[in-house]
Parts: C-alpha cells; structure tokens; sequence
C-alpha cells in the first residue's frame, strides 16, 4: 500500500469516527459546532505557522552571501523539484535537527539548527534538505491541518458529551432521541473516540514522513545521504536533545520527544531503523 493511499484511508477513519460519534453524541447541531471550533483554531495555525514556529524556536533568517553553501543546496533542490526557492532559516541550537513550514511552497520556509551544519557533510545535509522540501511539495503543512481539524472536532464532541453528562443532561436510551448506546455506553465512546483519533492522526503524520523520505531521495538523486543523515541523527539527538515544544515536535525530521514501546503509537515519526532500511532498500534497487 503506498503512502498516499494510506494516508487517505486514514482520513476515511477520522471522518467516520466523527461522523459516527457526532450523530450518537453531539447530534447534527453538536457536530457543526465542533467542526466550525476545530476549523478555526486549525486554520489560524495553518495560515500563520511558519510565523509562529520560527519565532518561536528563535530562529534567524540567513541569505546567500552569509551561508553560500546552504543556499546553494537549496537552491539546487528546490529546482529539481519544481518548486519556488524558500527562505532559509537557522536555529541557535546545538541538537541536529531541520523542519520545513509554510502554508503552500510560495511561502515556504525550511530551518535548519546549527548542530546540524556542524555534524552534517555536504551529502547527508542535502538528503535532510531534500526531505525538507518534500514537505513542501507534498503539501503535508495543509494535510496535517485537516487531520488536526478533524481530531479536534472529535475532541471537541467528546468533551461535549461528559460536560452535559456531568450536569445531568445527556438523555438515556429509553428516551425519544436519547443516545442510543445509553448514558454508560457513550461516555465510553466519548473516552474511546479521541484516544481513537489521536492515534489515527499520529499514524497520519507517520505515513508522510516515509513519503516525504522517499519524494526526498527522488529530489536528491540519491537516498543514501538522506539514510546517512538519519543515522546521525539518531545518534546525537540522544546525546543532545532539544528544547522542543509537543505541539511542534512533528515538523522536525526526527521527532525531539520520541519514545519507545507502546508510546510509539503516539509519536509523530516512525521508527528511524525502519526508515533507514526503507532508504538502504531503495538504494539497492536503484527506485528513486
């Protein structure tokens, strides 16, 4: 199954799961209301990201004549991929790391920490800028928005219902138009659902970074530099980890706050080992 694919039948899930516990919950009205909510505070966040994140991560935009080297990188990638040059960012952090924002590739923007150009060479930090702008060619900035918009609104149903039933106003099923799964059975719902959709959304965010891994070695030519560069940074993250905020841990390439056994579930990125292999693998058979 390719990750676009799966990527949607995800968003199938998500819209069901709405649509399903909207109408045993929140009723039509309920779910206009948790959808407009969800919608407007996701699309403030979308509209003006690249604003909030790269301020609030300090970082400082560079141009050619101070970092000629990244630049032309950039420069280079963004052509092979028919895509507008971005601005360029660099964070004053030592951990290794990179993220790309922007609401659509005419206002991309791709950052780069310092730890990361001092740890790179020339082909590794090319495969993590590739992976960058893939990103932004893959337009994951406006999807993972929409996942964010729907879990939201379930998140929102869902509070709604135990709030009125707190207050003694959720209805039975003995009632005309009550809950037809009865009070117990859709205060269950209502914890389910939004454990149900985060964990669909984080499974979202995992299937586009194996597309943008893959987008990215077709934008480089190469997927071993990009496999390289993962390695090391799965080696230094570690080692020095960075101050990173939850809300924005899935932009960067390699997840800050990442953890191990049943928390995989809910990390933004999957497993570096997998990702590396799927990169080694393509290498080998000369797809990309």
């Amino acid at each position: 199954m390719t990750n676009s694919l799966k990527t949607w039948l995800l968003f199938g899930a998500l819209t069901m799961l709405f649509v399903v516990l909207g109408d045993l919950i929140g009723g039509r009205q309920g779910m206009f209301i948790a959808f407009l909510f969800a919608l407007g505070m996701n699309f403030f966040s979308y509209w003006f990201s690249d604003k909030i994140v790269l301020a609030m991560y300090g970082a400082r935009e560079v141009g050619p004549e101070e970092h000629p080297e990244l630049h032309n990188i950039v420069s280079g990638l963004s052509q092979s991929a028919g895509l507008p040059m971005p601005r360029v960012y660099i964070i004053p952090q030592d951990s290794p790391n990179a993220f790309a924002t922007g609401r659509n590739p005419e206002h991309a923007a791709v950052a780069v920490t310092e730890g990361l150009l001092q740890l790179m060479n020339r082909e590794e930090l090319t495969g993590v800028l590739a992976h960058e702008l893939a990103h932004v060619k893959n337009r994951d900035i406006l999807i993972g928005t929409l996942a964010a918009t729907m879990a939201g609104a379930i998140m929102m149903l869902a509070d709604m219902f135990r709030w009125t039933a707190i207050f003694g106003g959720a209805r039975g099923d003995d009632e005309e138009g009550g809950n037809p799964l009865g009070l117990i059975g859709g205060i269950a719902l209502a914890i389910i659902a939004p454990i149900a959709a985060m964990l669909i959304q984080m499974a979202i965010s995992r299937s586009r970074e194996y597309l943008a891994d893959a987008t990215g070695a077709k934008i480089a030519n190469s997927p071993m530099g990009l496999a390289r560069a993962l390695e090391k940074l799965g080696a230094y993250s570690q080692r020095l980890p960075m101050e990173a905020k939850p809300s924005t841990a899935h932009m960067f390439i390699v997840n800050p706050l990442s953890g191990g056994g049943l928390l995989s579930l809910f990390s933004t990125h999957p497993p570096l080992e997998d990702r590396i292999q799927r990169l080694m693998e393509m290498a080998r058979q000369g797809i990309f």
